[in-house]
């Protein structure tokens, strides 16, 4: 448990919550400040952040949760479709930190916009860059081998 983090208070039962799962690692309860009612927070019970530190294993416990919330939001919530979303650091809108799943109930009528407006590379060899920029880390990672790379793009922000 971190001392400061609002999520492990709520899991020692310090903070209250309404929880509509909870097994011996992952509690999902609603989001006391919804995008849609019936948003939903699914978090492990130990504290990891951001989803890089946590192991292989406790992320498909979460994962399966997220799903099995998801499913419930469509069935008993009468859901058109579900917005699952997870942020990583501040720069990426992240508040609490401590890893958790957004998962929202989405319907026809909620007049919530929260698709994003695409953009484009340069050209596709800077996507191509990317790409392997990525593809190369992704392998080095399986080798156990990774560390930071300072990569940046010329005249690119990275927050």
């Amino acid at each position: 448990m971190a001392e400061a983090c609002v999520f492990c208070k709520i899991v020692a039962g310090e903070i209250p919550c309404v929880r509509v799962y909870e097994d011996a690692d992952v509690l999902a309860f609603m989001d006391i400040g919804p995008v849609a009612k019936g948003h939903t927070l699914v978090i492990p019970k130990a504290h990891y952040d951001p989803i890089t530190g946590i192991p292989v294993e406790a992320l498909k416990l979460l994962i399966v949760v997220v799903q099995r919330v998801a499913k419930a939001q469509y069935a008993g919530l009468h859901a058109d479709g579900i917005n699952i979303t997870q942020a990583n650091g501040r720069t990426a809108g992240q508040v609490v930190p401590h890893l958790h799943f957004h998962v929202i109930p989405r319907f026809e009528s909620d007049g919530l916009h929260s698709n994003w407006t695409a953009r484009q590379y340069d050209t596709p060899e800077e996507l191509q860059r990317y790409a392997d920029r990525i593809v190369e880390t992704m392998e080095t990672a399986q080798e156990g081998r990774v560390q930071g790379s300072g990569f940046r793009e010329e005249g690119t922000h990275h927050g």
